[in-house]
């Protein structure tokens, strides 16, 4: 079959690779009909993610038709029509039973990595390097899916392909993130990174009751998209001071709840931006944590600081004092995807979220290499692509 291998840093090529077998009894084989590039990816392409390995198989979000199921599997049934989560989770285990799914104590084979780097370990992920299984990814023809009984969530067949690919991660990823926030009615919330995630995190603001939203970025598209879907009030960074302008904007109090969906990349001005990308370039900070920096220091005394960014694992100058001295609560994580699949597609199908409104590109698989390009550089106003990897054969 055909998917999209890393190679190296910004190495990114579509290879003939062998089709996925069923490994275990839960195992089911599922042929992707469309697949897309996360902003998470990005930390890989760029090489700041450890463990990857030349011939690694990327990507995390995706769905298609199950081909093939193990003797294991009772819920699924060959013709399934099926958006997979990304995190990989048995559905037994201490945590699985609190929903906490994207912590699995068993999906994750290599959990020593993970404990060595995060001192315990998180569940598997497809695609997304050695420290979380490595599993091959769904940014290929076909993939393996392990516990095929627990994960995916089985669609309608009259909604496409697009409104439904999101549930796999983005649009999950950003409700929780809303939700952690504590919502109430009357609530200001900050949003800094206007990125697919950040776009579903403010829609989720409002869905949960948020009166205004803050959208921060400095990207026109993204800021423009972010007003035309919602009635957010968008901010660019590179043309006022962040903190400055959310107290001016919030009569001096700061918004109740401050969202990060940029993470360990984040772009941004100054002298402490031009630390944390020198000290990311000779590795002696792992991620640049620019808008985790403002979010603390902007969000209001007692608010809440929500943090769907991905960070890989150590962050310098983080102001730790601002955060107890001011009562500030940090939730953050990785997206529990299972628990909100179900809800989340019935808000698609009542009309009261359309995740395809996002996607600003559709190209085929053999395109991966110049999709990830685009993505990157953020060329030809790129917010999201969506790959078909069963066209141009």
């Amino acid at each position: 079959m055909r998917a999209a291998v890393w190679h190296g840093a910004r190495d990114v090529r579509v290879d003939q690779v062998p089709d996925p077998t069923i490994l275990n009894p839960g195992d089911a084989i599922v042929r992707i009909t469309s697949t897309a590039i996360c902003g998470s990816d990005l930390h890989l392409y760029n090489g700041f993610v450890p463990t990857m390995e030349q011939g690694d198989i990327l990507g995390h979000e995706f769905m298609g038709e199950v081909v093939e199921t193990g003797a294991g599997v009772k819920r699924l049934k060959v013709g399934d029509r099926v958006v997979v989560p990304f995190p990989i989770a048995c559905g037994r285990c201490f945590f699985c039973e609190q929903k906490l799914f994207s912590v699995c104590e068993n999906s994750n084979p290599n959990a020593h990595l993970a404990e060595a780097m995060w001192g315990h370990s998180t569940g598997g992920i497809f695609g997304y390097s050695h420290l979380t299984g490595g599993y091959a990814g769904g940014q290929a023809e076909y993939a393996r899916v392990p516990y095929a009984d627990v994960g995916p969530l089985v669609v309608p067949p009259d909604l496409p392909d697009d409104k439904v690919l999101f549930l796999s991660d983005i649009l999950p990823t950003g409700y929780m993130a809303a939700e952690a926030c504590d919502i109430q009615p009357g609530a200001t919330v900050a949003v800094w990174g206007c990125g697919p995630v950040g776009q579903f995190a403010i829609q989720s603001a409002f869905l949960l009751g948020a009166e205004r939203v803050i959208a921060i970025d400095h990207y026109p598209e993204r800021l423009a998209l972010a007003a035309r879907l919602t009635r957010a009030e968008p901010l660019n960074f590179d043309q006022v001071d962040v903190p400055d302008a959310l107290r001016y904007m919030t009569g001096g109090r700061g918004p109740d709840a401050c969202i990060d969906a940029v993470g360990m990349e984040a772009h941004g001005a100054g002298v402490a931006y031009a630390y944390d990308r020198i000290k990311q370039a000779m590795r002696l900070e792992s991620d640049r944590p620019t808008a985790l920096r403002q979010a603390m220091m902007s969000c209001r005394n007692g608010g809440v600081v929500s943090v769907p960014g991905v960070y890989g694992g150590f962050s310098d100058k983080i102001p730790f004092g601002s955060v107890m001295n001011r009562s500030l609560t940090i939730r953050t994580g990785q997206c529990h995807v299972q628990r909100y699949m179900q809800p989340l597609l019935e808000r698609v199908v009542a009309g009261e979220i359309d995740p395809a409104a996002i996607i600003s590109h559709h190209m085929a698989l053999d395109e991966a290499a110049h999709a990830y390009e685009i993505f990157k550089h953020k060329q030809e106003d790129c917010i999201k692509v969506v790959l078909k990897p069963q066209q141009l054969h």
